[in-house]
């Protein structure tokens, strides 16, 4: 049996994305290495990890594409789930987050907004279904 455990973002500052997180999401930190190329933050059941580009570059040899504001975002994107969408969107715009697309009301009735977070990661903001 598989159990999903954890996502790890690779981002330039792993200490930022940590403030940025509590501050936009409310999240806390579960742990932070004291390198300060590796953290946690407390999601629930899985956990969302932050690892530091370079940390990165020396588990993966061949080289990946890092996140970027300035490039369109990956093909993937992290969730979160909130009874007030707009307020959170509103938040994390607030705290630096680059608004992609305002709350709407999608046709099956869910409320969902789109923002990237300091590396270009894009995040979807929704109400329970």
């Amino acid at each position: 049996m598989v159990k999903f455990s954890y996502t790890i973002l690779y981002v330039k500052d792993v200490p930022q994305s940590v403030a940025f997180y509590e501050k936009a999401f409310g999240l806390k930190q579960k742990f932070v290495h004291e390198s300060k190329q590796y953290a946690e933050m407390e999601t629930g059941e899985t956990t969302l990890s932050f690892t530091a580009n370079e940390l990165a570059k020396s588990n993966l040899p061949q080289g990946f594409l890092e996140n970027s504001r300035s490039n369109l975002p990956a093909g993937i994107e992290i969730g979160f789930v909130t009874d007030d969408v707009p307020a959170v969107f509103a938040n994390a715009v607030k705290v630096g987050a680059l608004a992609v697309t305002e709350p709407k009301v999608k046709p099956w009735g869910q409320t969902v907004a789109y923002v990237r977070d300091l590396d270009g990661v894009l995040i979807e903001i929704c109400s329970p279904m």
